[in-house]
C-alpha cells in the first residue's frame, strides 16, 4: 500500500511539472507536427458538451448573459475549432432580465447544456438557474435553429442532457441543486421521460437516480448494453469526474471515479463530452472548472477503457486518470480553421464570434446605415451607484472572448466625427470584478483621449481628426496595455497596464463600447476590428 501511494505521488508530480510549463508559457493547440498541447482552445469555452456525427465534431458552450447565446463550434480533428452558430438568437425569450434595459443577470443566463444527434436532427437542451430548461433543434448545426421552446419553468436546476434510447424513448436528466422537497437534500439528479417531440417532460416519470456533494455535469450514454451516467462531484481533492454504470436506466448504478485533480495545477477538468474517433480511440473534450482571467478554457483528454470504464486522462497506479497536457492528434489533418476574431463589417451581418453583453437594443446599431461600417448609436446606461462599473450597465457593448496566448493584438478603427457631448466610445476589457475603458470622451464639443481604469480617469490629448485607432495588446499573463494612433501607422502607449480578470463564471471580454451619460445622442462608425492571437 505504501509503495502504491508513493507511485501515485510520483506520477502526480511528473504530471504537475508538465502542467506548470504548459500553463505558464501560453503554449496551446495544434503544434503542426502531429501533436497538440492543452488547452486546445485557450479561451472561455465553458460547460462543454460534444458529439461526433460522421467525420465532423460539434460542441456547445454556455454563454451566460451574452447574446446570441449558446455558441456552437465545429472541428474535423478535435484540435482546431471554429464558431459556426448560436442556438439562442434572442435572450429576451428566456427572461426580460437578459434584455438591455435590465442587465442584472451576471453569473446567470444560459448555463450548461447538451448537444445530441438523433431522429436526423441536432438537439440542444440547456438551463438557466432562474427560468428553467429550454430546447431547440436544427437539421444543420450551422443553423437556422428553431425558436427556443420553454420545456419547464422551474428554478434551482441545472446541467441537463437529453438521451434517445434504442427504442426511441426520450429521456431528460438534470440536477436540482437547491434543497429538494423529496428528500430535503441538495444536488439530487433526476431522470424523466419525455414526449416523442422532446418538448415536454412526463412529470409522473420523475425519479431520483443519484445524490452526492455537488453532483452536476450530467450526460447519458449507452455502450455495449450498459447505460453510462457521467457526472461530476466535489471531493476533498476538488471537483472530479464520476460515472455510474447500469443495465437499467433507472439503476441500480455501479459508481466509479474517473480522474484525480490538482486544483492549482490542472484547474479541475470536469464538464464535457465523450467522443469516439473513427480509429476507435476515445477522447473527452472538457473545460477547466477553475476559472482564471481567460475563463474556463477547453482541453482534450485521452480516454482509456479499463474493465469497460472510460478512465479520463492518463491512468495512474490506482487506474484513475490524471490531467494530460500533450498528445498525438486524434485525426491527422492540416486544418487551418481557428476561432474567428477579426471583422471588416462588410458582410451584411456580424460574424459568428461576436456576442453582445445582454440582448442588444434594436434600432441602436446598424450594418446598413453606412456601407462597410458598423454604426453604434449612443444611449444612456442603466443607473448604478457602484463606482467603476458603468460598462456593466451600458447596453449594446459588442464583445468576444480574450485569448490566453503569448501575443495578442486587438485594434479598432473608429470614425468619431458624429459624437455628441456626454458620449464615451472605444475599446474595453471587462469582467464583473474589474474593467478598463479606452477611447474618446466628448464634452463641450471637445474630444479627449481617456483611459478609465475601474472608474479612475486619465485624460490625454485632444483629438481633432475624424478617425481614431485604438489598440490593446496582452500576453499569456493577461497583462494588457492600450495604445492609440491618429494616422493608423504609428501607435503610442497610453495609461497604466491593466490586469485582465475573471468574475461571475466568465473570463475577460474584449469589446467595443459606446454610451452617453447625458442623453440618447451621438454615434460612431466602426470601419473594422482586427484581432490577432499567436502561439
Amino acid at each position: 500500500m505504501i509503495q502504491r501511494r508513493f507511485l501515485s505521488l510520483l506520477f502526480c508530480c511528473l504530471v504537475a511539472g508538465v502542467c506548470s510549463k504548459a500553463q505558464t508559457n501560453g503554449n496551446w493547440g495544434d503544434q503542426q507536427n502531429g501533436t497538440y498541447v492543452n488547452p486546445v482552445i485557450p479561451a472561455d469555452y465553458s460547460d462543454l458538451d460534444a458529439i461526433r456525427v460522421g467525420e465532423d465534431y460539434y460542441a456547445i458552450s454556455s454563454t451566460m448573459q451574452f447574446s446570441p447565446g449558446m455558441v456552437v463550434i465545429h472541428s474535423k480533428d478535435l484540435i482546431n475549432w471554429e464558431i459556426i452558430s448560436h442556438v439562442a438568437d434572442d435572450l429576451s425569450r428566456i427572461s426580460p432580465n437578459l434584455n438591455w434595459d435590465r442587465m442584472n443577470c451576471y453569473g446567470k443566463g444560459i448555463w450548461a447544456g447538451s448537444i445530441r444527434y438523433y431522429k436526423n436532427r441536432f438537439w440542444v437542451y440547456f438551463g438557466t438557474p432562474d427560468d428553467g430548461f429550454f430546447m431547440s433543434s436544427a437539421s444543420n448545426p450551422a443553423g437556422p435553429w428553431e425558436p427556443l421552446h420553454h420545456v419547464w419553468n422551474v428554478n434551482g436546476w441545472d446541467d441537463c442532457c437529453s438521451f434517445c434510447d434504442e427504442d426511441g424513448q426520450l429521456y431528460f436528466i438534470a440536477t436540482n441543486f437547491a434543497v429538494d422537497p423529496k428528500n430535503n437534500k441538495k444536488y439530487n439528479i433526476h431522470l424523466f421521460k419525455m414526449t416523442p417531440d422532446g418538448k415536454s417532460l412526463l412529470m409522473e416519470s420523475d425519479s431520483i437516480i443519484h445524490q452526492s456533494n455537488g453532483s452536476e455535469a450530467n450526460k447519458l450514454y449507452k455502450f455495449d448494453g450498459f447505460y453510462y451516467h457521467f457526472f461530476s462531484e466535489v471531493k476533498p481533492e476538488g471537483r472530479v469526474m464520476m460515472m455510474g454504470r447500469s443495465k437499467n436506466i433507472y439503476g441500480p448504478w455501479e459508481i466509479r471515479q474517473l480522474n484525480h485533480v490538482n486544483k492549482q495545477l490542472d484547474r479541475e477538468p470536469n464538464q464535457g463530452g465523450l467522443l469516439q474517433a473513427p480509429t476507435g480511440n476515445w477522447y473527452f473534450l472538457t473545460h477547466h472548472g477553475s476559472g482564471d482571467w481567460e475563463g474556463r478554457p477547453a482541453s482534450l483528454l485521452p480516454v482509456h477503457r479499463i474493465d469497460g470504464w472510460p478512465v479520463i486522462g492518463q491512468p495512474g497506479p490506482d487506474t484513475i486518470g490524471r490531467m494530460v497536457w500533450t498528445g498525438n492528434k486524434p485525426v491527422p489533418s492540416k486544418s487551418k480553421v481557428s476561432i474567428q476574431t477579426s471583422d471588416e463589417f462588410n458582410a451584411g451581418k456580424l460574424k459568428a464570434q461576436w456576442e453582445w453583453n445582454y440582448q442588444p437594443r434594436a434600432g441602436k446599431w446598424s450594418l446598413t446605415a453606412r456601407s462597410g461600417y458598423l454604426r453604434l448609436y449612443a444611449f444612456t446606461p442603466i443607473p448604478s451607484n457602484k463606482q467603476g462599473n458603468i460598462i456593466l450597465r451600458a447596453g449594446n457593448t459588442l464583445t468576444q472572448r480574450s485569448m490566453r496566448t503569448p501575443a495578442n493584438t486587438a485594434t479598432v478603427n473608429i470614425d468619431i466625427s458624429h459624437m455628441a457631448d456626454g458620449q464615451f466610445a472605444g475599446l474595453t476589457h471587462f469582467s464583473t470584478t474589474s474593467n478598463s475603458l479606452f477611447g474618446i470622451k466628448q464634452e463641450n464639443g471637445i474630444r479627449t483621449l481617456v483611459y478609465d481604469n475601474n472608474g479612475k480617469d486619465t485624460a490625454g490629448i485632444q483629438v481633432h481628426g475624424k478617425t481614431i485607432w485604438l489598440r490593446s495588446t496582452w500576453d499569456a499573463s493577461g497583462v494588457s496595455r492600450y495604445a492609440f494612433s491618429t494616422d493608423g501607422k504609428s501607435y503610442q502607449s497610453f495609461g497604466s497596464t491593466y490586469q485582465l480578470t475573471w468574475g461571475s463564471y466568465r473570463g475577460d471580454r474584449i469589446g467595443i463600447f459606446n454610451f452617453n451619460t447625458k442623453d440618447d445622442n451621438g454615434y460612431i462608425d466602426i470601419a473594422w476590428f482586427r484581432y490577432d492571437y499567436r502561439k
